[in-house]
């Protein structure tokens, strides 16, 4: 199921920065880390994703670096800066609060029901 971009648009700069946390990660490894990791609700496209990096990286939430991939090829990388981690932080505790009003509502999904 596709999520309107409404929704995605305070969920998707969340999850990028969340994915980001795990480590440095080009373009297509982040749109693959969050479909998969999403079952495919946050499968974003490249022309979604690179405006929220471009975005983000304005804000000094991410930084950028081109790095030498393991194919030999040159890629550019992002990454967290201290500002993001913080960010991160502070949106991970709103988000969870408003999950938990959107289940008190009955609206929340179960644990289950998103794809493995």
């Amino acid at each position: 199921m596709r999520i309107e971009s409404e929704l995605l648009r305070g969920a998707g700069p969340l999850a990028v920065l969340k994915t980001l946390e795990r480590g440095p990660r080009y373009g297509y490894e982040l749109v693959e880390a969050l479909a998969r990791q999403t079952g495919g609700v946050l499968a974003l496209g490249q022309s979604t994703l690179y405006p929220l990096l471009y975005n983000l990286e304005a804000k000094g939430l991410i930084e950028a670096d081109w790095r030498e991939a393991d194919s030999g090829r040159e890629r550019k990388y992002y990454s967290l800066t201290k500002s993001g981690r913080k960010r991160l932080a502070r949106d991970t505790e709103q988000w969870r609060l408003l999950s938990g009003a959107m289940q008190a509502l009955g609206l929340g999904p179960a644990a289950a029901e998103v794809p493995a």
